[in-house]
């Protein structure tokens, strides 16, 4: 009876081990099969926006894309729009946020940002036919376009006094384009990658400053939460800019 009971229990104790190995094994399956959910803006061209297929396309996509291939994860997209994007990551409804979102003290406080993979800033526009306007100081007596809500409308209220010209302010970038090129304003200041962008798909602008210094854009998760993936982020970052993919893509939408 003890020799049974001795062997009974060997046996026991062999299937406990393989139940910890087997499991041990499905958590690594699990692992290396985790899709991670990131939320996105809808439209922010050129960082992310529907092409006419409906596909989301433009800067932050292909970075993503690029990142996740040379670091081998696997994730998911979704396009909740800027501000839903930001609640579901707060809400951790998912697990990362690329939107063209500017690290800011203020975001550090709920956020943990990647390194920087985008300065940002404001530039000056003129009509492509211009040869006037070269910098602020042939802005006096004039009127320049600037778009509500964005750096560049911040950008020229700092300045407009000290250059003497005088605002007008549009609710779109298309609407303040045209009145650029129909010489109701003589110039516009916009943020440098979208209006980059609008001068590769032919609006009939070109830049005549260099770029003014403005917010840096990082992928974000929730604070303490998901560090493995900001890692992943980082070090795939930095390889694509090695490779010379990172450039690839930035050539590919913006106008130098």
């Amino acid at each position: 009876m003890k020799k049974f009971i001795a062997m009974l229990m060997s046996a026991l104790m062999v299937a406990g081990f393989t139940g910890c190995g087997s499991n041990g094994g499905e958590n690594v399956s699990a692992d290396a099969d985790k899709v991670y959910a990131i939320g996105t803006d809808t439209t922010f061209a050129p960082f992310e926006f529907q092409n006419k297929d409906g596909e989301m396309v433009g800067i932050d996509m292909e970075l993503l894309a690029a990142i996740a291939e040379v670091e081998g994860f696997k994730y998911e997209v979704t396009p909740y729009g800027f501000d839903a994007a930001v609640q579901a990551l707060e809400a951790q409804q998912v697990d990362g946020v690329i939107a063209g979102m500017s690290i800011t003290e203020k975001r550090k406080e709920s956020f943990d940002f990647s390194d920087p993979y985008f300065d940002s800033g404001v530039i000056m526009g003129v009509a492509d036919s211009n040869d006037t306007i070269k910098g602020y100081e042939d802005l006096k007596g004039q009127k320049v376009a600037v778009k509500s809500g964005t750096e560049g409308l911040a950008f020229a209220n700092q300045i407009k006094d000290q250059y003497g010209f005088e605002t007008v302010v549009f609710e779109d970038s298309a609407t303040m384009y045209e009145d650029v090129k129909l010489g109701n304003t003589v110039a516009c200041f916009e943020d440098y990658p979208v209006l980059g962008y609008a001068i590769n798909q032919g609006i009939g602008l070109k830049t005549v400053t260099e770029k003014e210094a403005g917010n840096s854009y990082g992928f974000a998760v929730a604070k303490g939460q998901n560090q493995e993936l900001i890692q992943k982020f980082n070090s795939g970052l930095a390889k694509i800019k090695e490779n010379g993919k990172y450039q690839e893509i930035l050539d590919k939408y913006i106008a130098n």
